[in-house]
């Protein structure tokens, strides 16, 4: 209250107004007493109370006003504690993290115009209880015990989140810095703990077992897959959409392709590269372009043994003691890396996002979470500013005149930050039109039944209109998500960063 008075004598001393672009009303009417005489107040008074002599239009709004603090709908003042997630910017209070939400409505604007990523589905739905604010207000109410009074297992939570891509622009585009997707990890992880989950979850959730399994025999696999009543079915069975295409398994892993590789050389700088689970199991080419690119810039690839999985499918899924301990075997393999002053690279932006920053969320007692998140770098980030001693010695190949459509992964916009990959492409020469918004498939989330017509409602929004106009001669898409979205509902193939530097790089060397 005192900050509101000495902001308004502030003003008035400044010869300026108090009065909004609508008015007063509550919020200002208590302070028009600094901006206007006794009887100009009278005044006020007096020519309502002639149109108005019951005092029914608008009471307490420029005449008669309550006091400033009247009124006010405060946060409840029980602490409730996180269960899933540290919620470190919130002291561990989901009662803090949901009420940060204070109903501006950044969610609700036009994504394409603005160029802001976040809310998704309600640039699908335009229902404002699929905007960020909308579940915001639901998960007050819900910690507050009004309207919502079955705790994280109530059905208006639950449909409330439903369609939440967890993509988490939010946490980076909402000024309150509203995180809706952490929101929903913890209300999976509450509703379903110790309880049968979706069929989806154990599906999408246990994602790099399946692919483990899967690799054994990918040829058996991806011929199973082409037959179109057992695909549908098997989608069903996994509590997937029919409609929705299964991603062909390549012939080898990336671990394979590098245990048989003829060894390099060594002697040089040592860089970590993680083979995270779509990297290895589904986009193995990518993890040999990445290799290639980081040897041309004069660096020894060195590839982490063992399961480094950041459990991501888990997170999504809120299965986060499976999370947890997939996480805790990770940082036991990066670790004695990051030790030796060696960096880690990610390539997977999801995945890599985890390392930076839901590892702290989950594990916020152990010291290595913060040593890994700074130890972690995007294939961007690390060759705009290599590590010494060849700092600086490394120029990209030549992308002059290349048209490159870049659709940015929400987790990389979000966590990571798109500017350095795109300060990279433009200094190599590339013209880059970038996609804002979201893909729509969002991992697990457009593969689930009763997600697909808003999967493709979102991609509707900016990826697919851009992929139709003008000819380009690049797609870009470092996330798998964002790959098969575009693959699935345009028939178009994109490049990760890694491809499109070594394809490059190798006709470079054929014209030398």
């Amino acid at each position: 209250m005192r900050f509101l008075e000495d902001a308004a004598d502030l003003v008035v001393l400044h010869g300026g107004s108090l009065s909004g672009e609508h008015g007063d009303g509550r919020a200002r009417s208590r302070l028009l007493e600094r901006m206007y005489s006794p009887d100009a107040l009278t005044a006020f008074a007096e020519v309502k109370a002639v149109f108005d002599p019951d005092g029914i239009l608008n009471p307490g709004i420029v005449v008669a006003p309550p006091p400033l603090d009247a009124g006010l709908r405060l946060p409840q003042a029980r602490h409730v504690p996180a269960r899933g997630l540290a919620l470190l910017a919130d002291g561990g209070d989901v009662s803090r993290a949901v009420h940060r939400c204070v109903g501006v409505g950044s969610c609700r604007a036009d994504g394409s115009a603005t160029g802001t990523v976040m809310c998704p589905s309600y640039q699908a739905t335009r229902d404002e209880r699929d905007s960020t604010r909308g579940r915001a207000r639901t998960l007050q109410e819900m910690v507050n015990g009004t309207l919502v009074r079955d705790g994280w297992r109530s059905p208006e939570v639950a449909e409330s989140l439903d369609l939440c891509l967890s993509c988490r622009a939010c946490s980076s585009d909402c000024p309150a810095g509203v995180d809706m997707a952490a929101y929903k990890t913890e209300m999976l992880y509450n509703r379903y703990r110790g309880r049968l989950r979706p069929r989806s979850h154990y599906a999408f959730g246990a994602l790099p077992r399946w692919l483990r399994l899967a690799s054994v025999a990918p040829a058996l696999v991806n011929a199973l897959a082409r037959i179109g009543p057992l695909r549908r079915l098997s989608l069903r069975l996994a509590g997937a959409d029919p409609r929705r295409g299964v991603p062909a398994l390549p012939r080898t892993t990336f671990r394979s392709w590098w245990t048989h590789r003829p060894p390099v050389p060594a002697g040089r700088p040592r860089v970590a590269l993680w083979a995270d689970t779509f990297t290895d199991g589904l986009s193995p080419d990518i993890g040999r372009a990445a290799v290639e690119v980081l040897e041309d810039a004069g660096y020894e690839v060195i590839v982490p043994a063992g399961e480094v999985c950041c459990g991501l499918t888990w997170i999504t899924t809120g299965q986060l003691d499976t999370a947890r301990r997939k996480l805790h075997a990770t940082m036991d393999a990066l670790e004695p890396l990051l030790a030796e002053g060696i960096p880690v690279i990610g390539l997977e932006p999801s995945c890599t996002a985890v390392l930076r920053s839901d590892l702290r969320e989950l594990l916020p007692g152990d010291p290595r979470s913060a040593r890994i998140a700074a130890g972690t770098f995007t294939l961007a980030e690390f060759l705009s500013a290599p590590r010494a001693p060849h700092a600086g010695t490394w120029s990209s190949p030549a992308l002059d005149g290349t048209a490159i459509v870049a659709q940015p992964h929400c987790h990389h916009h979000a966590v990571l930050g798109w500017s350095t990959d795109a300060a990279l492409l433009a200094a190599a020469g590339a013209t880059v039109t970038t996609v804002a918004g979201c893909c729509g498939l969002a991992g697990n989330f457009g593969m689930e039944q009763g997600h697909y017509d808003v999967s493709v409602a979102v991609a509707e929004n900016a990826l697919l209109p851009a992929l139709r106009g003008a000819p380009t001669d690049v797609f870009l898409a470092d996330g798998f998500s964002c790959r098969t979205q575009a693959d699935q509902l345009a028939g178009r193939a994109g490049l990760h960063l890694a491809q499109l530097l070594a394809r490059r790089l190798a006709e470079e060397r054929r014209q030398s």
